[in-house]
């Protein structure tokens, strides 16, 4: 399964704008505005494929010269479970380790912590409503 960074734009770019609005947006009645895709020209975008087909992908934007932000983590429903999430985190971290970032933060649904504890994230923060539902703020301090 090739991991790979996408650029904004691209077909891979499509692929990962459809599978974030399936499994994140429109269970919550939420579309993309023209806006925030637009912000995406400065993230760094990450994608896990068989063949041609993305099965998972997520975004990293810049916070501070030493932080960067998860943000939109989906894996295809019918592929949850089997270690794409993890393999696209380790990549993930790679990546920004690569950039010499120090940590990652992230917004994750309060029904996610689990996941992400179990990669080496802590929660941070409270408890708090965003798009509808709850989230707390999650970290991890990248090793070199």
């Amino acid at each position: 399964m090739p991991l790979k960074q996408i650029d904004h734009g691209s077909k891979e770019y499509e692929q990962m704008i459809k599978l974030r609005f399936e499994i994140l947006r429109k269970p919550l009645h939420l579309d993309f505005s023209k806006e925030e895709l637009e912000k995406e020209k400065h993230d760094i975008l990450i994608g896990a494929f068989e063949d041609d087909k993305m099965l998972g992908c997520c975004l990293l934007t810049k916070v501070d010269k030493h932080c960067v932000r998860l943000r939109q983590m989906a894996v295809q429903n019918n592929f949850q479970g089997k270690g794409i999430g993890a393999s696209l985190m380790n990549f993930a971290e790679n990546v920004a380790r690569d950039h010499g970032y120090k940590r990652i933060i992230m917004h994750a649904r309060k029904t996610a912590t689990g996941f992400y504890e179990k990669l080496g994230y802590t929660v941070t923060g409270k408890e708090f409503i965003e798009i509808s539902i709850p989230h707390v703020v999650m970290e991890k301090k990248l090793r070199f």
